[in-house]
């Protein structure tokens, strides 16, 4: 009598070899997807840390007005913008010109993410200065 496998255990044990087969394709095609995404949020990261890094140090921000700027698609790898607005965030109630203030700076980053438009919304403080009254017209005496 022959040994070896019949026809029917072949068809089972290629049956199961092309699910785990299956199965593995999948898991390295999520795989890659959620390691795309990383990168993507990586740049964006950087992006919005060198933008907020700029407006912190930017004395030329008004305060309640927003300044918007878009990303140079070709050297970020990413087609997007971002919005960011300067507020007085606390101040002392008898506050006088020139006195230290609390300021906060919003940044909202937008990209679009293959058919998805995402949204990442920052928040940074910096030391600012009561504004000093405006200057009175006419001539001194």
């Amino acid at each position: 009598m022959k040994r070896g496998f019949t026809l029917l255990e072949l068809l089972v044990a290629t049956a199961i070899m092309g699910i785990a087969v299956v199965g593995l394709l999948s898991n390295i095609s999520t795989s890659m997807r959620n390691g795309a995404r990383v990168i993507e949020q990586d740049r964006v990261a950087m992006l919005a840390r060198r933008i907020m890094d700029a407006l912190l140090v930017d004395d030329t921000l008004a305060y309640d007005q927003s300044r918007e700027g878009r990303f140079d698609s070709a050297g970020t790898g990413i087609e997007g913008g971002w919005r960011a607005k300067l507020t007085r965030f606390e101040e002392p109630p008898d506050v006088q010109p020139g006195m230290p203030v609390l300021d906060r700076i919003e940044l909202e980053l937008w990209w679009q993410s293959g058919p998805r438009r995402r949204t990442l919304q920052l928040e940074a403080y910096r030391r600012g200065m009561a504004p000093l009254p405006p200057a009175a017209g006419g001539s001194a005496p």
